[in-house]
C-alpha cells in the first residue's frame, strides 16, 4: 500500500547469475483460499500462503467479516470459516490496499449476505472503475453504491433474498467470473458465468476441492461455468503452489543475463497461466520443464533455465488472458531479443495499476529503445542483447510489475537503470531483491 514513502531502486549490469529459487506462494491463489477458507465450515489449514501486502488486505477483511485467523508460521495459518452466508457486517470499512483482485473477489463474496459493508482501497485502487462487477452483481438483487457511481469507496447492500443468474462475460475477466461465482455459493439454484476465452480457472478448481458442486460445459457460446447454490465448503489442508508471475521476472532474468542457469522450483503451471513460457518458447528460450506432485488441484514443475539468444514474435491476442501481468516483463524482454516483438489486443492493460502500455512505452524510450504505441498495445523493436542504453531513471507510477520489469532491464543493459519507486514491489513479491541478491543479479537501493 502507498505509504507516500519512495524508494528508489538500481538494477546494474550483471553476469552468471546461479541458483535453486523457490518463490513464495502465488498470489491469486492466496487470495482465493483465504476467501474460500472463511466460506467453509471449520478449519482450513494453508500452508505457503504469500504474505504480501494484498494477500493481508484480503485476510484482515474476512477477519471483519467474522472468521478467525491463526498464524503458525511464515506462509503457514488456519483460517476458522463461518459457513457460506455466515458472514457478519463489518464494524469498519474493508481496506483492499492496492489489491484489484481482493476487492472484486470479496464484494461477491458478500453481496448475495444479507449485509451492508462498505470497501474502500488505496488512491490507485480508488480510480479503477468496478462497473464490470456492478453489472452481474446488481443481477443477484444487490444494490451498490459508489463514488461516481462505480468507484471505490464504495458500499454494497447485500440481498436477503438473491436470485440466480445466467451472465455471459464481455470481456474475459478471471476476477469477474470469480465475483459471480462466489456470489452464487449463497444463492438459491444454480448460477452460471459464460466465457468466450478461458481465462484463470482457480476459482473452480478451488471450489471443488472445497467440496461445492461446479460443471463446467464447453459450447457454441464458450465455456459455461456453473456452481450450485447455498453450498456448504467442507475446510481442507491445502499447499500453495509457487506465483508464475512472480517466477516470470527470475525466469527472464536468467534468459536475457549472459552465462546463467537457473532452476525456480514448484512453479504452478495451470494452463491458463502459462502463456508467457509459451511466448518465450516461440523466442527459442532455452526452459526444461520437470513435473512434480500436484497440489490445490494445480499442476507443478520445476523449470529448468538457462540464458538465451532470443528472437522477436507476435503475440496472439487470444493468448493475452493466460498471461495478462506478464506484458510488462515480456516487454523488457523483448527489448534484448533481435527483432520486433509485437503484442496487441490488450487494451485492458490501459486500466490495471497503471495505465502499462502507456508506462512501459515511455519506461523502453527513456532507456533507448525504440517502441511503436497502439491504443490496444505496442511493438518493441529490439535490437538484441547490449543494445539497450540505460543510464535512465524510468516512473514506475507505483506499479510493483513495472518496477521489477525494468529493475530486470537493468541486469543486461549497458548503463544501470533506476526506478523512481520500488516499494510497490510488496504488493506481490516481497522476496524479490533477496533472491535477486542470492542469484548473483545486483540490484540496490539508491543511496539518498
Amino acid at each position: 500500500m502507498h505509504s507516500g514513502e519512495q524508494k528508489p531502486l538500481i538494477g546494474f549490469p550483471s553476469s552468471k547469475l546461479k541458483g535453486n529459487v523457490v518463490i513464495s506462494g502465488d498470489k491469486s491463489i492466496s487470495h482465493r483460499a483465504v476467501i474460500l477458507g472463511a466460506l467453509s465450515v471449520g478449519e482450513t489449514k494453508i500452508k505457503g500462503l504469500l504474505e504480501s501486502d494484498d494477500v493481508l488486505a484480503t485476510m484482515n477483511a474476512v477477519k471483519l467479516l467474522g472468521s478467525t485467523v491463526v498464524r503458525h508460521s511464515q506462509g503457514s495459518y488456519s483460517i476458522f470459516g463461518v459457513g457460506t452466508g455466515g458472514f457478519l457486517e463489518p464494524d469498519n470499512f474493508i481496506d483492499c490496499g492496492n489489491s484489484g483482485t481482493a476487492v472484486r473477489l470479496l464484494i461477491g463474496a458478500v453481496s448475495t449476505n444479507p449485509i451492508t459493508t462498505s470497501f474502500t482501497g488505496d488512491s490507485s485502487l480508488r480510480s479503477r472503475p468496478m462497473n464490470r462487477i456492478i453489472k452481474p452483481l446488481s443481477k443477484f438483487g444487490t444494490e451498490f453504491h459508489g463514488r461516481n457511481y462505480n468507484l471505490l469507496p464504495m458500499t454494497v447492500v447485500g440481498t436477503d433474498e438473491p436470485v440466480p443468474i445466467v451472465y455471459k462475460l464481455p470481456i474475459p475477466s478471471a476476477q469477474v467470473k470469480s465475483a459471480v461465482l462466489l456470489a452464487g455459493l449463497n444463492t438459491p439454484g444454480k448460477t452460471t458465468v459464460i466465457e468466450e476465452k478461458a481465462t484463470r480457472d482457480h476459482t473452480e478448481r478451488m471450489l471443488k476441492a472445497f467440496g461445492a458442486g461446479v460443471e463446467i460445459q464447453e459450447s457454441e457460446e464458450g465455456i459455461a461455468i456453473t456452481v450450485d447454490g447455498y453450498a456448504e465448503l467442507n475446510p481442507l489442508e491445502l499447499e500453495v503452489p509457487s506465483d508464475p508471475s512472480s517466477a516470470a521476472f527470475i525466469i527472464s532474468a536468467g534468459l536475457i543475463v549472459e552465462d546463467s542457469t537457473l532452476t525456480v522450483r514448484n512453479i504452478g503451471m495451470n494452463p491458463t497461466r502459462t502463456g508467457l513460457f509459451k511466448t518465450f518458447e516461440e523466442m527459442g528460450a532455452n526452459l526444461h520443464y520437470e513435473q512434480t506432485e500436484n497440489s490445490s488441484g494445480e499442476p507443478l514443475a520445476h523449470i529448468h533455465v538457462k540464458s538465451s539468444d532470443l528472437e522477436g514474435v507476435e503475440v496472439p491476442p487470444e493468448r493475452a488472458p493466460s498471461m495478462i501481468d506478464e506484458y510488462p516483463i515480456l516487454a523488457a524482454v523483448a527489448a534484448v531479443s533481435e527483432g520486433d516483438t509485437v503484442m496487441r489486443g490488450v487494451k485492458e492493460l490501459r486500466v490495471k495499476e497503471t495505465d502499462r502500455i502507456s508506462a512501459m512505452v515511455q519506461g523502453l524510450k527513456s532507456c533507448g529503445v525504440d517502441v511503436t504505441e497502439y491504443d490496444d498495445g505496442f511493438t518493441v523493436h529490439g535490437k538484441g542483447r547490449g543494445s539497450v542504453k540505460g543510464d535512465t531513471t524510468v516512473k514506475t507510477f507505483f506499479d510493483h510489475r513495472i518496477a521489477m520489469s525494468f529493475l530486470c532491464l537493468g541486469l543486461t543493459s549497458e548503463n544501470p537503470i533506476t526506478v523512481d519507486d520500488g516499494s510497490a514491489i510488496n504488493t506481490s513479491f516481497p522476496q524479490f531483491t533477496d533472491i535477486m541478491a542470492n542469484i548473483g543479479a545486483r540490484i540496490e537501493e539508491l543511496e539518498s
